[in-house]
């Protein structure tokens, strides 16, 4: 059997699929189970996962048609038996692709956008269910190839090299990380649809850090992220910048993974990196509520504390569902959603656990 799992979303949501993974595994020990995805990060996620054949990677979004087609006519002729298009992942573009490489049994899952159309690019599908999470709506569509889990527990998985761990302890050690608590930080969002706007305000995060300093002179912060936060983090090392503050220049998504498990508590909005930080049991996870949030991206398997947002104030799925669409409402207004989270909020839940 050959089976193909396609993770087009985000980078977070390959990681919902790794427990998926694992369990075709374990279903099907002979089979050759390779993954698409379109990000280099999501690739970057799976490199190294003994349960995977292979990762395929192209985002036919940016590349050139023909680039493109040549890449799917090569998939196609691999002849998949199955191919699985994980939660989330309500666009149609997805299932044309899963139409075009043509696996005689296509497994997704129905959206509210789904038509008749989508059920024939996906032909075997069920219901996607808000009150689960995205890891257990993947695992459900097993039924639907007469397989079930099989696996005591489930978790995301990213498979770090010995390597990997090293470059983490020797920047711990070089910084004097040892001893002292760490708060990691991401002050970033997404970047497709108009995710980006659920970022909270970086003038509050800098008031953050001031208050905290002064009520625990011993806590390091360490700020993730990529290209996106370079302008912040400058912003934040010229106005609040001190000795206390650290800002690691992690290659990828894998060496921020390894540093993050010398964070004592990681503070995010609803971002790959709070699942890196779930990935890596972080012992204390701080999530500020975005108006996307909701059980389906909740951080699998690690506690954490969500910091409510009063204008989102249980709406959320009024805001944004998975529908193809991005945030509802204008960039105005979600922008004033997130500046309704405050300070204070923040600060005292990070507070109680330091």
């Amino acid at each position: 059997m050959k089976i193909l799992v396609i993770s087009f979303a985000g980078n977070g949501d390959t990681l919902f699929a790794t427990p998926l993974i694992h369990e075709l595994r374990a279903n099907f020990p002979d089979a050759a189970i390779d993954a698409l995805v379109r990000w280099r990060g999501a690739k970057d996620l799976l490199k190294g996962n003994p349960h995977l054949n292979a990762i395929h990677q192209r985002d036919f979004v940016s590349d050139s048609p023909g680039g493109s087609l040549q890449f799917a006519l090569q998939l196609r002729a691999r002849d998949y038996d199955v191919s699985v298009n994980t939660h989330p992942q309500s666009k149609r573009h997805y299932r044309l692709m899963a139409k075009f490489i043509n696996a005689p049994v296509r497994l997704g899952h129905d959206y509210e956008c789904s038509g008749a159309l989508d059920r024939w690019l996906t032909n075997r599908t069920l219901p996607q269910d808000y009150t689960r999470h995205s890891v257990e709506n993947n695992l459900s569509l097993l039924s639907l190839i007469q397989a079930k889990p099989m696996l005591p527990r489930h978790s995301y998985e990213i498979f770090l090299t010995d390597a990997e761990h090293a470059w983490a302890a020797d920047f711990a050690a070089g910084q004097n990380l040892s001893g002292r608590p760490v708060l990691g930080i991401h002050v970033g969002s997404g970047g497709t649809k108009n995710l980006a706007l659920r970022r909270w305000p970086l003038e509050n995060y800098i008031g953050l850090v001031r208050r905290l300093r002064e009520r625990h002179p011993k806590l390091a912060f360490l700020f993730f992220g990529g290209p996106e936060e370079q302008a912040d983090h400058k912003t934040i090392q010229a106005v609040a910048g001190g000795e206390q503050l650290f800002f690691p220049h992690t290659r990828n998504f894998r060496q921020a993974a390894a540093l993050l498990k010398k964070c004592d508590a990681f503070l995010s909005v609803d971002t790959v990196l709070m699942h890196l930080a779930a990935a890596m049991n972080v012992r204390s996870q701080i999530v500020i509520e975005t108006p996307t949030w909701n059980k389906p991206i909740e951080p699998y398997g690690n506690s954490f504390v969500l910091v409510k947002n009063p204008a989102v104030a249980g709406r959320n799925l009024e805001f944004y569902r998975y529908d193809g669409r991005g945030i509802q409402g204008s960039g105005e207004e979600i922008r004033r959603c997130m500046a309704s989270v405050t300070v204070e909020s923040v600060f005292d839940a990070i507070n109680q656990l330091f």
